[in-house]
């Protein structure tokens, strides 16, 4: 028999490389979208739907699958909705019609919904105080975006955007087998069989619920709506080919994912409280930049009328992206640091709600971009609907729970209501 140490590892390893090739399938239109598009004739509006499509049901499937993680075990579940996914993946290759793809991104979605199933299923593996990190470095599989950006577009100019379905199927059946393999159940970890969906469902209720809703709306709606959207973004305000805009995106796309441990492990030692507020200030002040349209403007002067113009270039740009990129990945951890430590007895049906309104935000967010600039003609219109979330947010956070606490001092201790 393995070590309980040994077979924590195993699930946290297994799990996190599964989440991850099920966030490169779900961001599979990203990129394959964009010579699809070319081909179909697509306006704007249009792709930003077929991109959103797979995060729709995705989101959506989230609240079963977490309440499904709480009553059967997250082994089983994953492994089933794995195999789901596989002929979904390799039927994308040979549509043909816009309704074919977007049937299809319905069905593929389903890898989406693995974040509720894993989130819980690594959480109940490990002792409270390190829950924080278990689940950084599960949702580290985030950086399955960034996989997508590398592989996809290689893939693309190479054999032609149909090999990419074939190879990412390929890869998620021997995905499958393997965490069948290298991954272990515990009975302890399920509710009481006597516990009824109903009875899971009654921690919705609570209005902290729908506070980290809208905290995960905006780090992980969209970190995914950014994700869809950045490589096309980088292709039509900047002019340049697939596999460099896909990189570029990348710098967002991989920190994004790959340093959600190391939100966690903050979120242990410092509170996701204080983590969540300064992720949300920190992305408050970039996307303010980055929502500024090029600008060209005249003054009279003393000497005449002058013209200034006012832009980001793609290196200030893409570093900015970085930085959210950054906030985004600590922000997704405390935010569920927030629920492994108030609802530890409803983790996966609260992570399946917060994970569904933050799926849906990414579902959305890419449709709206898309509408947005085919209403206004300006791009950075994406950055200007991102910043007024994150306001919302800010706003809601002071509210409820920044007045009561010293965000300063090292420790989350209660101040005053009176003197805030």
């Amino acid at each position: 028999m393995a070590t309980r140490k040994f077979q924590q590892m195993s699930v946290l390893v297994m799990s996190t490389t599964a989440f991850t090739v099920c966030f490169a399938v779900w961001m599979l239109f990203a990129v394959i979208g964009i010579p699809i598009k070319e081909v179909l004739a697509l306006n704007e509006t249009q792709f930003g739907l077929l991109a959103a499509t797979p995060v729709l049901t995705g989101s959506l499937i989230r609240l079963p699958l977490g309440m499904l993680t709480d009553k059967y075990g997250g082994r089983i579940v994953f492994f089933v909705l794995m195999l789901c996914t596989v002929l979904p993946i390799y039927l994308i290759g040979h549509a043909t019609e816009y309704w074919q793809f977007l049937v299809a991104g319905l069905f593929v979605g389903f890898a989406g919904g693995s974040f509720s199933v894993g989130i819980a299923y690594c959480a109940r593996w490990f002792e409270r105080q390190n829950q924080g990190f278990a689940m950084g470095v599960f949702g580290a599989g985030n950086s399955g975006a960034a996989v997508t950006k590398f592989v996809a577009p290689t893939l693309v100019v190479m054999f032609g955007w149909q090999m990419v379905p074939q190879v990412y199927a390929a890869a998620m059946l021997i995905t499958a087998v393997a965490f069948w393999f290298f991954t272990y159940d515990d009975p302890e970890h399920r509710v009481h069989s006597s516990v009824t969906f109903r009875d899971q469902l009654r921690v919705l209720k609570d209005p902290r619920v729908w506070k980290y809703c809208q905290y995960y709306s905006i780090v992980f709606g969209g970190y995914v709506g950014l994700s869809l959207w950045l490589t096309k973004y980088y292709v039509n305000e900047f002019g340049m080919g697939i596999q460099t805009a896909a990189l570029l995106a990348a710098c967002f796309s991989l920190p994004g994912g790959v340093l959600r441990a190391v939100g966690g492990w903050l979120s242990d030692r410092y509170g996701a409280h204080k983590v969540t507020w300064w992720v949300m200030w920190a992305s408050w002040i970039c996307l303010f930049l980055l929502s500024y349209p090029n600008t060209e403007f005249t003054v009279q002067t003393v000497e005449g009328p002058r013209t200034f113009s006012i832009h980001l270039n793609v290196w200030v740009f893409t570093f900015l992206l970085f930085i959210v990129g950054i906030a985004f990945a600590f922000g997704k951890a405390s935010v569920f640091k927030y629920i492994s430590n108030e609802f530890p007895k409803e983790i996966g049906a609260v992570s399946g709600i917060v994970g569904l309104v933050g799926g849906m935000g990414g579902f959305l967010l890419p449709i709206m971009f898309g509408a947005l600039v085919d209403l206004t003609g300006v791009r950075s219109s994406a950055f200007m609907l991102l910043y007024g979330v994150t306001w919302v947010s800010l706003i809601w956070m002071y509210l409820t729970e920044v007045r009561r606490v010293d965000m300063f001092d090292g420790h989350e201790t209660a101040v005053d209501s009176s003197k805030a």
